[in-house]
């Protein structure tokens, strides 16, 4: 049984309130991870270390009431040390599976950019497919399954880059941001009361409440123009000149769900421009590969989306 829109928007508003109790002055980047929840999406953060996002994934996690895995990736993490193993029991005769880590609702996926190619292979049918193969038997994954995981831009000594392909896998990117003088000053304050780590969450839904939030959102309406909106801009990052590999419809379908989910936080059954200009930066920016050039003269992912975002024409849909 689905919920209404404006059950949708409530839960929504009150998972970024609590998530927000512990994560102070970051209520923009939590609505962003309620709307990768919303969409059945996976989430990459990267910044520098300190800046709360393992914090910031472990208090959704206990927010939203789904069980939760952490994974701290290293050069000599294996496939089997996320997706589990057969081990033989004598008492039995015969293998037993102990199930490993990836079997859960939401995996931290801590400094994934150190784990060795073979192991994020196995992460990426996970993510791709909801399950997971063993000894070649195929085991699938509960719902939601939501992969949130962590690099720092820094420190890429021992690291192993993400591939292209499983880095377009991701529904968003996004940075924490050092926190402002004031937000910074207000954890500082609430530290001398308790421990942030310690704090009790409140429980605001289950995983059946977000499956059922998830299929209300792909009953949001959007428009065929604004479905041509979203074509045209991806269009022109294949276009541009400073863009060595343009977006690929993936991208295309990321903007598309994001759209619906961000216009169903804010009630609305319907989506309008503004959804899609909300969500087009940290849909988008990490799929791009700039050219040598542009790399070299430090041209952002960011800016250019942003650029495109601008110049390209928005169309006059009604609404309601």
């Amino acid at each position: 049984m689905s919920k209404s829109v404006g059950e949708v928007s409530n839960i929504c508003k009150q998972l970024v309130d609590e998530v927000g109790r512990i994560v102070v002055g970051k209520k923009q980047v939590i609505k962003y991870v309620v709307l990768a929840a919303l969409t059945d999406g996976h989430v990459l953060f990267e910044d520098y270390p300190g800046l709360a996002k393992t914090l910031t994934v472990k208090t959704f996690s206990a927010a939203v009431g789904c069980k939760f895995s952490r994974v701290q990736f290293t050069p000599d993490l294996l496939p089997a040390d996320i997706t589990g193993t057969y081990v033989y029991s004598q008492k039995t005769g015969d293998f037993k599976l102990i199930k490993g880590p990836i079997f859960t609702n939401i995996l931290l996926a801590d400094e994934i950019n150190r784990a060795p190619p073979k192991t994020q292979a196995a992460l990426l049918e996970a993510m791709q497919e909801r399950q997971t193969t063993m000894e070649g038997e195929t085991y699938p994954l509960e719902k939601p399954f939501l992969v949130l995981a962590t690099q720092n831009p820094i420190e890429y000594e021992g690291t192993y880059p993400l591939p292209e392909a499983q880095i377009d896998r991701f529904l968003m990117k996004l940075n924490m941001g050092y926190p402002s003088a004031a937000d910074e000053f207000e954890m500082l304050r609430r530290m001398e009361k308790e421990d942030l780590w310690d704090t009790k969450i409140n429980t605001v839904a289950s995983p059946q409440v977000i499956v059922e939030l998830q299929k209300t959102v792909s009953e949001v309406h959007i428009d065929d123009e604004l479905k041509k909106y979203i074509v045209g801009l991806v269009q022109r990052t294949r276009m541009e000149s400073r863009i060595d590999v343009g977006i690929s419809p993936r991208g295309s379908i990321a903007v598309f769900k994001l759209a619906k989910a961000h216009a169903a936080f804010y009630g609305r059954d319907y989506v309008v421009p503004d959804d899609i200009k909300n969500v087009a930066v940290p849909a988008l920016s990490h799929r791009l590969i700039l050219k040598a050039e542009a790399r070299i003269k430090g041209v952002k992912p960011e800016a250019i989306v942003t650029e495109l975002l601008q110049a390209t024409p928005v169309p006059t849909v009604a609404v309601g």
